[in-house]
């Protein structure tokens, strides 16, 4: 089996890939390298490379060709054996063995027959490191014999009646393909009443007149020998009723008249198959075919159930008007009853098929070679499944293993061999068989045990370059077994470089990410193995990048005119920059009027055709930009000026020349409208498989009327042409005649194929179907190659219906696969496909990143280093690393409890993080996971980790209580986030003037265990600002603020309260308020005695003093004005306790004249009974003075 070297895809300077395929990793599963630095003493077991099928038809007219090829060092010698013997080519002088291979060719073209040489053939490799052996290919010629001969009697029968003609064609090998055709060779019409069987036989339900013929012919074509054989033809009558009476009429009496209706209708039978039930066996992966033909009439209706489940949706096919039931791709879950029901109006009968899935051998895990150092241990596991179970057999160089040399290093346990301690002795082919009773797999996988020193592959002193800000990438092609360990050094002293910085591959590539130019230097690999060691040195050189500072602009330029181009670069000194003038991508026209010095591009006597997109492409060795800008082209304006617009639509269209794969279109242009036809585009439509829709053929020049236009198969084209000028497109013109070609192969294959797992253990192949145009004839289906890339087992193919997915189940856990998807119709096949390469699918990692330390760089920030896993352990591609942390334990309260976890990710290989947001003083978990794309891995042992402390939060909460002349009590809560051990709270606090002037500050030290603290000897009636802050053993937290005044001098207090509780200041404010009201009541009784008057005079005459009005401009009420100084009331508020007024309450409503809603109006539209203002109803608000109330208040408010 042979195994390439493939690194992973790195980004590598063009030219150094194929050195990396030697990059000898000697690691499981993978070759010697044969490169020619190796090949003097480097030896390697044989591989079997190419073998004919098992299963080998020959045609019997050609030379038979055994294949048998392999590989190896020294280059092995080849043997075979017929019919298990050992089979001498020397003896047989038909037979020869091509050198350096052990292909065999049979010349059977002059001599002998192909007959004698059939048998079981097995080829066998050899070399001095083992033997390798090919499958048991079974050589067999094809044959097509002849048809017996045999007398076909005419048949007659009834119109209505149901018929079967057999075929029963010879047996072939391979056996033939079976089809019913006339004397004329044309196939005979198929529908649901006429319809072959899968046994070659023709089925009729019932038969009708137009049935009757004389050529009924069967054929079979042998495909392998391009043969086909023809069947005696068959002659059926199909007599109707009123012929039948006829003929009666002619022999019997009028009373024995047949008058019977020969084709009365009549419920459904099964022609096949027999009974109501049978059975079916197939093998999986195969095609299930399940066949169910009944007569009757009229035509029965044929269905398909599975009685135990349903019918797979992407592998299920009918066929044969839906009589063959057809699933690919068959597996043991498709096993079951299956049934078929025939139905027409008169009934329906039902026929159950239990079908039973078998499976050759298939592989779960075919041993892979190994490559081992003396001294190692390694495993070839087999592991095979099918149904029934495979038995597994071991041979060790083609000789069962039970009988071969004994090996003291290696163990035999079932499927598996276990190698222990391997010395250069050990080396062997081994031979994996597993069988059943429907087939067998045989696979080769060697041990080769080597013992050599590191070797460096890579050039010494080969010199990179690289822009600056890019990749560098330094080769280290390596080899050595064991698997040598990889340094990379810079300078001549230098100390080994660092994965935090550098990037250093499996493959002893060492990548930069940002090059830099301080990364310019010597750099040294060296690979070590416990045999020796190497080195090699290599150069880097950093370069600036090539830069346009002036870049072309946007220029509009009349016709005839000149118009300039700037384009200036800025580059590397030692490098030498190629300046390229493009137009619309392509090359400037061979025109004189293009002229290009150093930075500038001219175009003189510009042409309408020279408007378009003009790019200026700067190149070196190792980098290239471009910078482009468009060229507008307008015409003079003439006097007077034309009218201008875009041409007319093209007219009078015709095509000739027809051919399979060109036409020839021609047309008639429509006026341009005063401004030249530069070009015509020509559309197509593909009425067949897009109807309606118009695509892009092809442009050409607007002097052109005529255009040859290349056509696809299976296509039914109708073509228009559209003018264009500098103005824009014309209209489309009307459509051509329709043109349909004939149908071919497909030209392409499905692009964007893709192969991906979605389970562990399977692969995904999709792909982007073709679509009707490109199908170029009917029956597209398309044939699903794969086979794994790091093997030699042959392809294994499907060939699929018109869909864009198939599902590959079985395979080992994300090995590369490599893929092709071929195309393919009723014409045949589409060329060879590309080879895409996918992966099956991912499985959750199986090994967690060990050595996780933490570093903690302050109370909320730690970084966290791992060390990668093993890349063979991550089962899929690599996602990142992933982070779990969560706080355990508080630090400062010392009682455990659990927070939510916490997750970060670090994408790609980093083996290295930041967590910050960390809380101080704090006690962290944290376990490190591998990503993959199927999820997460095992979690690493949690790490645990404490936070230093940090600087507190601001107090909870400040209060100021019990105020008296002279001291003030504070009350205060801890901070919610003490961060820490409370060292002390500082108190600062200062007073503050009438002026708001701030006092001298006094700072103060409490301890931590207090919450009130109260000061005294303060000054009274005095206003303090409090500064209050925590602190820990980090600092000083947040403050909080707080205002406080101490109470007012007592004596003064309760003067003011002596004053306004005296009897006799009590007694004059009473008798002032009752002087007051009787003045009030004497007012208002001499107002009820006056006349008439308008209401609005009245308003302005006897303001209600108690009504304060409204102001005309914002609603508001305005403020009462004493008559004397018209100075504002201070004291009380007349307004509403929500500031604003209502609608009902404003100045012009009526009821407000009047007493409630029973005011009365004179005949003069004049207010009846007394003027009254709006009384308001809330009380006066108080200021924010803390004043005893007094009469003189009390007073003011009545007022």
């Amino acid at each position: 089996m042979q195994l390439e070297i493939m690194p992973r895809k790195k980004r590598l300077p063009a030219g150094r890939a194929p050195l990396l395929l030697l990059l000898c990793q000697l690691v499981r599963a993978l070759d010697v390298p044969l490169d020619s630095k190796l090949l003097e003493d480097l030896v390697q077991p044989p591989t079997i490379t190419q073998q004919s099928p098992k299963d080998y038809i020959i045609d019997p007219r050609e030379n038979i060709v055994i294949q048998c090829e392999a590989k190896g060092k020294p280059p092995p010698s080849f043997s075979w054996t017929r019919n298990g013997t050992h089979f001498d080519i020397e003896k047989d002088p038909l037979v020869t063995m091509k050198p350096g291979s052990g292909t065999l060719t049979i010349n059977i073209m002059s001599e002998g027959k192909a007959e004698t040489y059939e048998g079981v053939y097995q080829c066998t490799a050899r070399n001095e490191r083992g033997a390798a052996i090919s499958n048991n290919i079974v050589v067999r010629p094809s044959r097509s014999p002849l048809w017996t001969k045999e007398k076909l009697e005419p048949i007659t029968l009834r119109n209505g009646q149901s018929l079967i003609l057999p075929c029963r064609p010879p047996l072939g090998l391979p056996p033939p393909i079976i089809f019913w055709m006339d004397n004329s060779f044309q196939r005979l019409p198929q529908s649901e009443r006429v319809s072959q069987g899968l046994n070659g036989d023709l089925y009729f339900s019932n038969v009708l007149p137009e049935d009757t013929r004389e050529d009924y012919i069967c054929y079979a074509r042998f495909n392998h020998t391009q043969t086909i054989q023809q069947k005696q033809p068959i002659s059926v009558k199909v007599i109707s009723v009123d012929e039948l009476n006829d003929t009666i009429a002619a022999n019997l009496n009028d009373s024995e008249f047949y008058s019977a209706k020969s084709n009365r209708e009549r419920p459904p039978t099964f022609l096949t198959p027999e009974g109501n039930a049978s059975h079916k066996e197939e093998l999986r992966g195969n095609v299930l075919s399940l066949e169910c033909i009944a007569e009757g009439l009229p035509t029965p209706i044929i269905y398909w159930i599975k009685e135990d489940g349903t019918l797979p949706i992407n592998r299920t096919f009918y066929k044969n008007f839906k009589k063959t039931l057809q699933i690919i791709q068959v597996s043991e879950a498709d096993s079951g009853n299956y049934q078929c029901i025939a139905k027409n109006p008169l009934g329906a009968i039902y026929h159950t098929i239990s079908v039973t899935v078998k499976a050759a051998p298939y592989w779960i895990m075919a041993p892979q070679n190994l490559v081992l150092s003396p001294g190692e241990d390694g495993r070839l596991i087999c592991r095979a499944n099918g149904n029934p179970k495979p038995r597994i057999s071991w041979l060790s160089n083609g000789v069962p293993i039970e009988i071969a040399p004994d090996d003291p290093s290696r163990n035999i346990d079932g499927d598996t061999i276990i190698f222990s301690n391997v010395q250069e002795r050990s080396s062997a082919v081994y031979q994996c068989n597993a069988s059943n009773e429907y087939g067998y797999l045989l696979a080769n996988a060697f041990v080769n045990v080597l013992a050599e020193p590191p070797r460096i592959l890579t050039s010494a002193n080969t010199l990179y370059q690289v822009i600056t800000d890019r990749p560098a990438l330094l080769d280290c092609a390596f080899f050595g077994s064991p698997l040598p360990t990889i340094e990379w050094f810079k300078g001549a002293k230098g100390s080994a470089l660092r994965e935090d910085i550098y990037v250093l591959h499996e493959n002893g590539t060492l990548e930069i990410p940002v090059a830099q130019k301080d990364s310019t230097g010597t750099y040294t690999c060296v690979a070590r193995n416990k045999l020796g060691m190497a080195k090699n040195e290599v150069h880097l050189e950093i370069k600036d990048a090539t830069r346009i500072i002036k870049q072309p602009e946007y220029a509009v330029v009349q016709r005839g005119g000149t118009v300039s181009f700037e384009c200036k670069v800025k580059h590397d000194h030692t490098l030498i920059p190629t300046i390229t003038w493009l137009k619309d991508s392509g090359e400037l026209p061979n025109d004189g009027r293009f002229t290009v010095d150093k930075d500038h591009l001219v175009v003189a006597d510009v042409w309408d055709n020279d408007g378009g997109t003009y790019t200026c492409v700067a190149n070196t060795t190792l980098d290239n930009v471009s910078a482009s800008a468009v060229l507008s082209v307008v015409a003079p304006t003439p006097t007077p000026a034309p009218t201008y617009d875009v041409p007319n639509p093209p007219f009078d269209l015709e095509l000739t020349d027809q051919l399979d794969k060109s036409v020839q279109l021609s047309w008639t242009p429509g006026n341009d409208n005063n401004s030249p036809i530069t070009k015509f585009i020509i559309e197509y439509e593909d009425a067949m498989h897009e109807a309606g829709l118009w695509h892009h053929q092809t442009e050409v020049s607007g002097m052109q009327t005529t255009a040859q236009l290349k056509l696809s198969p299976y296509v039914n084209y109708s073509f228009r042409v559209m003018a264009v000028n500098s103005l824009g497109r014309s209209l489309p013109s009307e459509a051509s005649e329709q043109y349909l070609t004939k149908a071919a192969e497909p030209d392409t294959n499905p692009t964007a194929v893709e192969g991906l797992g979605s389970e562990p253990d399977n692969l995904v192949i999709t792909w982007k179907p073709l679509n009707g145009f490109e199908s170029n004839g009917p029956g597209l289906q398309y044939k699903v190659s794969w086979r794994q890339k790091d093997g030699d087992d042959e392809w294994t193919s499907v060939v699929v219906a018109n869909v864009s997915k198939y599902i590959v189940s079985g395979t080992p856990t994300f090995v590369p696969y490599l893929i092709k998807v071929q195309a393919l119709n009723d014409v045949g096949f589409a060329p060879e496909p590309a080879v895409v390469m996918g992966h099956s699918g991912e499985d959750l990692p199986m090994v967690a990143p060990g050595n996780v330390r933490v570093n903690v760089v302050n109370s909320t920030l730690a970084e966290v280093h791992w060390d990668p896993v093993p890349l063979k352990s991550i089962r899929g591609h690599l996602q990142g690393y992933r982070i779990y942390y969560w706080k355990a334990q508080s630090s400062s309260k010392r009682n455990r409890r659990h927070l939510e976890k916490k997750i970060l990710t670090f994408q790609g290989s980093k083996t290295h993080g930041m967590l910050p947001g960390l809380e101080p003083f704090s006690h962290y978990t944290l376990n490190v996971r591998v990503v993959n794309g199927k999820g997460e891995g095992p979690a690493s042992p949690d790490r645990v980790f404490n936070t230093p402390e940090g600087v507190p939060s601001a107090p909870s909460s400040l209060k100021i209580v019990n105020p008296t002349l002279d001291s003030l009590t504070l009350e205060w809560d801890p901070p919610s986030r003490p961060n820490g051990i409370l060292t002390e709270y500082t108190l600062k606090y200062q007073p503050i003037n009438s002026t708001h002037e701030l006092g001298p500050l006094v700072d103060l030290k409490i301890p931590a265990n207090k919450t009130r603290w109260t000061l005294k000897n303060l000054n009274f009636s005095t206003r303090y600002k409090f500064y209050f802050y925590a602190q820990t053993a980090a600092g000083s937290g947040s403050q909080i603020t707080e205002e406080a005044v101490t109470n007012v001098d007592e004596a003064m207090a309760s003067r003011q309260v002596d004053i306004a509780t005296q009897g006799w200041f009590i007694g004059l404010m009473c008798a002032v308020a009752l002087l007051i009201l009787i003045l009030l009541i004497v007012c208002f009784i001499r107002r009820n005695k006056g006349g008439k008057y308008p209401v609005k005079e009245k308003e302005d005459a006897h303001a209600d003093p108690e009504i304060q009005p409204m102001k005309e401009d914002d609603g508001t009420f305005g403020e009462y004005s004493d008559a004397e100084d018209h100075k504002p009331l201070k004291k009380g508020s007349r307004t509403p306790s929500d500031r604003t007024v209502k609608k009902e309450d404003s100045d012009d409503s009526l009821v407000d004249y009047g007493e409630g809603v029973n005011g009365q109006f004179n005949e003069d539209g004049s207010f009846i009974g007394q003027y009254s203002g709006k009384k308001e109803k809330e009380p006066a608000e108080g200021n924010e003075s803390s004043e005893a109330p007094s009469p003189v208040n009390a007073m003011n408010s009545f007022v």
